[in-house]
């Protein structure tokens, strides 16, 4: 755990799938079926699910990050010869089931005991994002759950990162943003949040403009970091 300290958060806007919930979990749960495949096609779906989003914002082709999810499962299955309408289906259901990281629910109810304002901010369908947030049961400990189906384009987009200052009429610089994507810490820190990079998966520092605030592990004790003493 980081020991310096963010000043003057008001309100912690959180991104979603490999921040607060677990990315991975829809294959793992099909390992009995998947053996030794299941990691390697969960990686690849992320991978590719995420660099459908980028292609698609940089070409103005949008759709909604459901379908994003699906194209990439798709690909993934297909890369490795996995040929399963089933499967396919399971995979698919699951993901709208992702598990939350277990940490996530008392942090969050840490944050709004000390008054913090609370939001999700993320690439994913507001369908998607309902179930997710329905199955971890944090609905009451978030303030917000915003998508980038309001201005029709995914991250990094500055437009994105605008819609918690809507939300909540707060500048940029009064809200700390949390992310585990590196790409998604480094554009936040960029167009001027506070930035806690969730490095779950211990990657390597980015070569892009600016750089997080502070490094943490998991969401483990984040309000010792955001709210002030």
């Amino acid at each position: 755990m980081a020991e310096a300290r963010l000043e003057g958060v008001r309100a912690c806007i959180f991104d979603a799938y490999g921040t607060l919930f677990d990315v991975n979990a829809a294959a793992r749960h099909c390992a009995g079926r998947l053996g030794d495949s299941w990691q390697p096609l969960a990686e690849t779906w992320r991978a590719k699910q995420l660099k459908y989003t980028w292609l698609r914002a940089l070409t103005g082709q949008h759709v909604d990050f459901w379908q994003v999810t699906q194209d990439a499962l798709d690909y993934a299955m297909a890369s490795l010869s996995i040929d399963d309408a089933g499967l396919r289906a399971e995979l698919a259901e699951l993901y709208l089931r992702l598990d939350a990281y277990p940490e996530v629910p008392d942090m969050l109810a840490d944050l709004k005991a000390a008054g913090l304002k609370t939001a999700i901010l993320s690439n994913g369908s507001p369908m998607m994002l309902e179930a997710a947030v329905a199955n971890a049961g944090i609905g009451d400990l978030l303030d917000a759950v915003l998508t980038v189906e309001s201005v029709g384009v995914f991250k990094p987009h500055p437009s994105v990162y605008e819609l918690a200052g809507k939300a909540f009429g707060l500048p940029a610089g009064e809200m700390s943003f949390q992310s585990s994507n590196g790409w998604d810490a480094y554009a936040a820190k960029a167009f001027g949040f506070q930035v806690v990079w969730v490095n779950r998966f211990g990657q390597a520092e980015e070569r892009i403009p600016q750089t997080p605030d502070l490094q943490i592990s998991d969401l483990t004790g984040l309000a010792d970091i955001v709210v002030s003493g």
